[in-house]
């Protein structure tokens, strides 16, 4: 079926799996996001001055959904996603007790894992919260409001490491890693366990309008998705990941259908040899982080993925497409850009069918 904001989401799916699969048909995968060409003429809704509000005004965050999908122009594997932002308040952290402060672009949380001797054990999900509650009520407002016109994201809740280091603050982490390792890999253990709770109770409810699923990252798949990540590993070895996380990202990957993972700045392209061993790791996403050359810049890291057998994802201006492809195998390629005006992004798609090669 066709999306009203994606009416090319029957050809866009087929892409997906050819992707996914490590193929192309007939040019890598690739989302051109742009201004839509013949967009309605009214403004984007008002955010509402107070943060709380901004990030938990239903009525609110569904104008602003509408407003971007009627004046977005979505190319190739891009697609429109409904989402209420991702601020941290809809996050396994905080269903676990972590107290998270809003503000007008972001949240941060407040660490609770505070004791000598934490029991991570002991910490149960409160589905009886008020940020449980609401991001119920949000993710059956976006099933509901997408049908037929977009997808609904599952969120972003959290993943291996990440979560533990909200918890516990990353100085602490840091120092149990070196400490206390096995505490840590249990610790970590445990909150996937949580997560998987999570990952399905979510899941059974945007299911249908998402034909599958997406996420933060905006990838699509008809089964279990997520995109895999630990921004604490920038901060650590390759030995103390290998030991410590990379067991549990395991665990992860297995329970999902299909996997990308976030490796985000360049100190975390250490673990990407540990990562591309994973069987179920279907995708790498490279991105050096901000203020950081483009992801061609590090050709041998994009390499190392793709001569791996991974699929691999990377962020580009435009203008960078073409040297992409003349250096990359089209084969598992994503490719994610913008252009200023749908015409330009119409025309990069099929200038990429030319540039693209195995």
């Amino acid at each position: 079926m066709s999306l009203l904001y994606k009416p090319d989401w029957e050809e866009t799916k087929e892409r997906y799996l050819a992707w996914w699969a490590g193929e192309a048909l007939g040019r890598c995968a690739l989302a051109v996001y742009a201004p839509r060409a013949d967009a309605p003429d009214d403004p984007p809704p008002v955010p509402p001055a107070d943060p709380v509000a901004k990030w938990t005004d239903i009525d609110y965050i569904s104008r602003a959904n509408q407003h971007r999908h009627s004046h977005s122009f979505y190319g190739g594997e891009a697609f429109p996603v409904w989402h209420g932002g991702y601020p941290g308040h809809t996050s396994i952290p905080v269903f676990l007790g972590c107290p998270c402060t809003l503000g007008p672009d972001t949240g941060w949380w407040e660490p609770i894992l505070t004791d000598p001797q934490p029991d991570v054990r002991s910490l149960k999900l409160n589905k009886s919260s008020p940020n449980w509650q609401f991001t119920m009520r949000l993710l059956k407002t976006a099933a509901e409001q997408s049908k037929g016109k977009s997808i609904p994201t599952i969120g972003a809740f959290g993943g291996s490491g990440d979560t533990l280091a909200a918890m516990r603050g990353n100085l602490q982490l840091l120092y149990d890693l070196m400490d206390r390792p096995d505490w840590v890999r249990d610790a970590d253990d445990y909150l996937m366990d949580v997560w998987f709770e999570v990952y399905d109770t979510f899941h059974s409810i945007i299911r249908e309008a998402a034909q599958g699923s997406t996420c933060w990252f905006e990838l699509w798949s008809p089964g279990k998705f997520y995109a895999s990540q630990n921004d604490f590993s920038y901060m650590i070895s390759p030995r103390a990941f290998r030991d410590v996380f990379l067991p549990v990202i395991k665990r992860q990957t297995e329970f999902l259908d299909h996997s990308v993972y976030h490796v985000d700045g360049v100190a975390a392209f250490a673990h990407v040899q540990a990562l591309c061993e994973l069987p179920r790791l279907g995708a790498l996403q490279i991105l050096p982080g901000a203020g950081k050359p483009s992801p061609l810049h590090y050709m041998d890291v994009l390499k190392q993925v793709q001569a791996a057998g991974k699929s691999l994802h990377i962020s580009i201006g435009p203008g960078e497409v073409e040297t992409a492809l003349r250096e990359l195998s089209a084969r598992g390629l994503f490719i994610a850009t913008w252009c200023a005006s749908e015409e330009e992004a119409r025309k990069l798609l099929k200038d990429a069918e030319r540039w693209s090669h195995d």
